[in-house]
């Protein structure tokens, strides 16, 4: 359970050499921290693969259609993989039906079962969310490690700052141990368990609901041992402290080298989770660009309302895949040189519309119709690009 070293002998998650000549990119993104590799269905995952975005479903997993349903809208949204509640019997009976109607991994949450686990196993999962320290008897995680391991699936050891102190009932009892050490204390022991039974397909997760202890708590982890990381900011609540939070927390990590998958975790809408874990994977660089609209946060300078005109571009240019950077500003001051950087601007104010191919003014529009306009240039700047590149519009 050593921590991988490279060719210069540098432990993973310790920050690497100083480099003679490092561009920004470079000096902003450590080398990503070395893994084993862990096959999950038709992906590979570790160090040497992309960083995945996941999610899970919300409802009720027995009831398939609705699941299904669930699961079509969240692989449109751009889910990689996708974990669903297995809480009983019910659940898990169903779990074969659901992995044959999707294309995505399906992976397993299972706590405090190993006859769960085993018929999940059974149905066909990919992945199974467990803690083998908790699931029963020595023989019976013998036998869910001798099963994951005739059918080729993975485990992730989960450990959430939430569940790990002792309890008596519902009251938690109150523990001196520092929350870092005991998170990563927790999850080296389940580690240690399936080790011990001669299973390494293995991938880790510590989520807490705060920052520094998530942040902490994974570099720690990182640097004892070389599975695959998923990370997560645990209960974090709606939409804009989630967001915030879980920038807050991978955008570290990731910069670190530190992170294989991750969750951003709502309370609300699922698809909205995988919409943030892509941008903020694409603002940091670690992944490939995709059709972008951005636009200045507005001010008295503005002679038009920039923030209806915003809503309306990104409405009109909804569904559109191929990477590209559309500008939406008015400002005087920063606009232009903002813009410069797009591959399509749109401006307006007093009463005209103004469309631009990077700095290079294009046409002038009426108000009212730079929507529509700035649409056709789109369409205009993605059609020349892909017949250069001789893909078919």
């Amino acid at each position: 359970m050593s921590a991988p070293r490279d060719s210069a002998g540098t432990k993973a998650g310790a920050p690497p050499p100083a480099a003679a000549a490092a561009g920004p990119s470079d000096a902003f993104l450590r080398p990503r921290r070395k893994t084993r590799t862990v096959r999950v269905g038709n992906l590979e995952l570790g160090s040497g693969h992309p960083i995945r975005v996941q999610t899970m479903t919300k409802g009720d997993t027995a009831d398939v259609e609705t699941t299904f349903d669930e699961i079509v809208g969240l692989e449109a949204a751009g889910c990689e993989m996708v974990r669903v509640s297995v809480p009983t019997m019910r659940e898990a009976k169903v779990l074969g039906e659901l992995k044959r109607r999707i294309t995505i991994p399906l992976v397993a949450d299972i706590h405090f079962s190993a006859p769960l686990a085993l018929e999940a196993i059974a149905q066909g999962v990919d992945k199974v969310r467990i803690n083998p320290g908790n699931i029963g008897t020595r023989e019976e995680v013998e036998k869910v490690v001798r099963a994951a391991k005739n059918k080729g699936v993975a485990m992730r050891i989960g450990v959430n700052s939430g569940s790990i102190r002792e309890r008596k009932a519902l009251t938690v009892i109150d523990q001196a141990d520092d929350m870092v050490e005991l998170c990563v204390r927790e999850a080296l022991r389940h580690v240690e368990i399936l080790e011990a039974l001669g299973f390494h397909d293995t991938l880790i997760s510590i989520k807490a609901h705060t920052v520094p202890l998530t942040v902490e708590a994974n570099r720690r982890l990182a640097a004892a041992c070389d599975y695959p990381l998923h990370l997560g900011v645990t209960h974090a609540g709606s939409s804009e402290p989630a967001t915030i939070k879980s920038s807050a927390a991978f955008g570290i990590l990731l910069a670190e080298g530190i992170g294989d998958t991750i969750r951003v975790s709502i309370t609300g809408d699922n698809r909205q989770e995988v919409r943030v874990g892509h941008v903020l994977l694409q603002s940091m660089g670690l992944r490939e660009p995709v059709f972008d609209v951005y636009a200045c946060p507005s001010c008295g300078r503005a002679e038009v309302d920039l923030i209806g005109l915003t809503k309306k571009v990104e409405e009109a240019t909804k569904g559109l895949t191929y990477p590209c950077r559309v500008a939406v500003m008015v400002c005087i001051v920063n606009g232009p040189g903002e813009a410069a950087e797009a591959d399509v601007f749109g401006s307006a104010g007093k009463g005209a519309g103004f469309i631009y191919r990077g700095a290079k003014l294009n046409k002038k529009v009426k108000e009212d119709e730079i929507v529509r306009e700035l649409r056709a240039e789109i369409d205009a700047w993605i059609a020349e690009k892909k017949a250069a590149e001789g893909v078919s519009a």
